[in-house]
């Protein structure tokens, strides 16, 4: 059974710094393209930041330079360093594993909300 499992969201002030968390299991972890997605109250799904098990990393334009993504194959798990936070980063944060080959495999955790306070 595949599970992905978001922690580390909560309540900061504008400037602060969360990291979340993401352990995956039941999925081969080199295998997959992971990723953090958000969505804020009313708005679309919007990519946050990928990695490949190499380590390349992409981000959005409007976290760039102050969000870090980040894994660790041996754990299974993928980071999302999130400093300088601003109220328009408020939303609920997922973590996302795609499979590097097979189009459609991929699996969602259940998001951890993620609140900024100006």
């Amino acid at each position: 059974q595949v599970q992905l499992v978001e922690s580390g969201g909560g309540l900061v002030h504008a400037g602060g710094s969360l990291r979340l968390s993401c352990s995956a299991s039941g999925i081969t972890f080199s295998m997959y393209v992971m990723a953090w997605y958000r969505q804020a109250p009313g708005k679309q799904r919007e990519l946050v930041a990928t990695i490949t098990s190499g380590g390349s990393t992409n981000y959005a334009d409007s976290v760039k330079g102050r969000f870090t993504i980040s894994r660790d194959n041996a754990k299974n798990m993928v980071y999302l360093q999130m400093n300088s936070l601003k109220p328009e980063d408020t939303a609920v944060y997922s973590c996302n594993a795609r499979h590097i080959r097979r189009t459609g495999n991929e699996y969602w955790g259940q998001g951890t909300q993620v609140t900024v306070s100006s």
